[in-house]
Formats: C-alpha cells, structure tokens, sequence
C-alpha cells in the first residue's frame, strides 16, 4: 500500500501551458478536485511567481473567484510574495496552509523570481511531500517553467536580453520519473506575429541554443497554450488534456502527444531519448503518435476571448443583415457573458479591450436598427404598392394614360422607382 493509498488522495502533478484560470480548464480542474476526495478540498493558491507585481492583490482576488466561482472551489491564499515571508507569521499561516491543502495552485508571473523567493524556503519541500502522501499540484505558466530540472527565465532573456541559458528549477518532474526535463508552457505561442514567439517566447534561435545546454539525458517538456498533462504518480501516466499537445522534445527532435492521448510514464521518457534521432523520420520535425484513448469531451468556451469575439461579431452582423432582432440581442448578451468568464484571465493582452470595443459596436448598431425600425420597409409597403401597381396596369389597359401617369407620379414622389419590363411592372424602394 502505498502513502498516497493511506491519506485516501491521489497523488497529481498537472502542468498547464496557459489558460489556467479561463473557460477553457473549468472542466479539467473540476475533475481534478473531484478526485481530490469529498468537499470541502483544501485548496490554496501560492502567490509566488507574481509576488512583485503592484496588482498582486488583484490577480490574487481574480484567481480566488475564478476558483469559486467556474470550478465550485473555494481556495485560500498562501501569501508567500518574498522571502521575508519566511519570519513572519503570515509565512508561518501560509505553511500550515500548504501542509493542510489537497490542491495547490501556482500560475503567472515570473519563473526566476519565483525560484528566488523560494531558494532555502521549506516550500519546495512542502510540494514535494504533497506528491509523496497525496494531493494535486497543479503548476501553470510561470509556475511551470519552475517544475523541471532546469528552468527558463524568461523575462531576462526576451525582455532584457540575457544570453540564453538555465536556472536550477524545483525538479519535482523527478517524483514522476522525469529526471532532467525542463517544462516550456505557452509553447505553441503565436502572438508575436510577425516575430517567433513559440516556445514561451524565446522563438526557435534561442530553444535550440538552450537545448545543447541541457544534460544528454535531459528533454524539453513543451505544453501548448490552454493545454495540460496530468501526471498520476500513482498509476505512472501521463494525460493530455485541453485544446493543444505535449510536445517531447530532444535536440530538435520532436514527438506530439495531441490531446486525449494518456500514455505511461515510460512511453513519454522514451520519445525523449536521443535514440529518436536516426531512422525515426523526426529530425527537425514533429511526430503525432496516435491518440491512445478517446479524446475527452469538448470545452464549451471557445479557445480564447479574441476567439469567442469572432464567433458573436460574425453571428450578429447576420443576425443584423436579417433583420433579426433577438438573435441580436442574444449575440450582445453572449458577448457580455463571454467578457466576463474571461475577465479572470491572467494572460496580459489586448483581448479585454477588443471584447468590449466589439460590444460598444454591436450596441451601436443595435441602436441604429431600433431608430430606422427592424421589420424590411419593403414588406412593410408591399401590400400597398402592389395595388397601386396593379391600378396603374388597369388604367394602362384601359387607356386611360393620364390616370396611369397619376399613379406613376405619385409612387415616385413618395420614392418608390417603377420600371416597365416584359414580364410586368417591377419596383423598389429609393433609399
């Protein structure tokens, strides 16, 4: 029996790429909780990694209700923004929670200085032990570049400059038998547009540099944006869940997990192996074994709020184009649920703002729809014109030309065009 066995929880370590705290994991981190055991699950969120930041206080409200109010789990914060934390009795509480919690969660904000707080902390331990008597931690973003053997600081290289290379990382990957990988979440990134923002921003030049860094045994473990691996220390496999892969990659060689694909532990150390190289058809490349499971169900929310603001924008301007007044409303009321189930997004971007600048367009054109009047002024006028048409034709065939010329005139006074074709009298509206 093992220690996990006796405390009666699972022993889980999950890594997320991004979207941690978006519509896109509700699902997986309530199927997380779940295995946790019974309600009420001890839950704490570690503010670690974006201890420094001036809206630490915001991130820490938004993440707690996210939990709460997406996931039905109400989460406590184990502030731990410095290392003074570590004399103080708010660090002393932090702890105590962290011992008594089935789930921790870590997410954005900056790998180094995470590690930096943490360095000589009984944290790391504390994380560790979860993972011997059971419980779930669940690492995203930031959080998860700071799980394996070697960690990338990110901000120092793509913002500052530094030359590419490593920090010593927590590796607790080495409980799940991944001794000597580094984590790379947000690794199918593609906001630099013009510029390679893949790999959580350090863009193919510097991954590969990094990689000849790493120990011959070491591998990059990649996890795509709104993407996880659930590792199950207990059952030894590896799940995929989300909208994207888990990448293994090794010196350039590349094996995608997509997902819905659960392996064994063993299976995803040995596709980062150098062996893979010859004869593998993956050199430079990537190779997607086949799903080995069912893919799970669906998200309902859309991959991303620039995403669900697409969706809306184009099933409104139709609505519009129809004369469809509820199903306009209805895009304006989805476009507003959408903004907020995001708004507990941590992903610093310009979503927000084009979400709502879409809205204010939509109410806009609601607007002009309600004062010009929604039902096709043709339709309205049909029955009207079309006996008025009908008496300039009896006049016509009774000669009567001056009084068709009357009915003409009038019409077009009141800008209705009529045109004389040989399959009969044809008009429309002037607009």
């Amino acid at each position: 029996m093992t220690v996990a066995e006796r405390t009666g929880a699972p022993r889980l370590l999950v890594i997320m790429g991004s979207g941690e705290t978006s519509p896109t994991m509700v699902t997986t981190h309530r199927r997380l909780v779940e295995r946790m055991g019974p309600p009420p699950v001890p839950a704490v969120l570690l503010d670690t990694p974006f201890g420094f930041q001036a809206n630490a206080d915001v991130l820490s409200q938004r993440t707690v209700a996210y939990f709460r109010d997406s996931v039905g789990l109400d989460m406590e914060v184990a502030t731990w923004r410095s290392a003074a934390e570590a004399s103080s009795l708010a660090g002393e509480r932090s702890l105590t929670r962290i011992r008594s919690a089935r789930y921790v969660f870590a997410g954005p904000g900056s790998p180094s200085y995470a590690l930096r707080q943490w360095a000589g902390s009984p944290v790391p331990e504390l994380l560790a032990a979860k993972l011997e008597t059971g419980g779930c931690v669940t690492f995203a973003s930031a959080a998860a570049l700071t799980l394996g053997a070697a960690t990338v600081p990110v901000y120092e290289i793509y913002k500052v400059g530094e030359d590419p290379h490593w920090l010593p990382g927590l590796d607790l990957l080495d409980a799940a038998g991944l001794p000597g990988v580094a984590v790379i979440p947000h690794y199918d990134n593609a906001e630099g547009g013009n510029h390679d923002t893949r790999y959580c921003y350090l863009g193919e030049p510097r991954l590969a540099a990094l990689e000849k860094q790493l120990d011959a045994e070491g591998f990059v473990l990649g996890i795509d944006e709104h993407t996880g691996v659930i590792l199950d220390l207990d059952d030894a496999t590896a799940s995929v869940v989300g909208r994207g892969g888990v990448t293994v990659r090794h010196q350039g060689h590349s094996v995608v997990f997509p997902a819905g694909t659960t392996m064994g532990m063993g299976e995803l150390r040995a596709a980062g192996r150098a062996s893979l190289g010859p004869g593998s058809g993956t050199t430079g490349m990537d190779h997607r074994p086949e799903r080995s499971s069912t893919p799970p169900e669906a998200e309902e929310a859309t991959a991303s709020l620039a995403e669900a603001v697409r969706v809306v924008e184009a099933r409104f301007d139709a609505a519009v184009a129809g004369r469809d007044v509820d199903a306009a409303v209805a895009c304006v009321l989805d476009l507003d649920t959408a903004i907020a189930a995001w708004s507990s997004d941590t992903l610093q971007s310009d979503q927000a703002s084009v979400a709502r600048a879409a809205l204010r367009r939509m109410v806009v054109r609601l607007g002009e729809l309600a004062s010009a009047g929604a039902l096709d002024p043709e339709a309205v006028v049909r029955p009207l014109v079309e006996a008025l048409v009908q008496a300039r034709a009896a006049a016509r065939q009774a000669g009567d030309w001056g009084a068709a010329d009357v009915v003409r005139d009038q019409l077009v006074s009141a800008g209705v065009e009529l045109r004389d074709t040989p399959e009969g009298t044809r008009w429309r509206l002037l607009s």
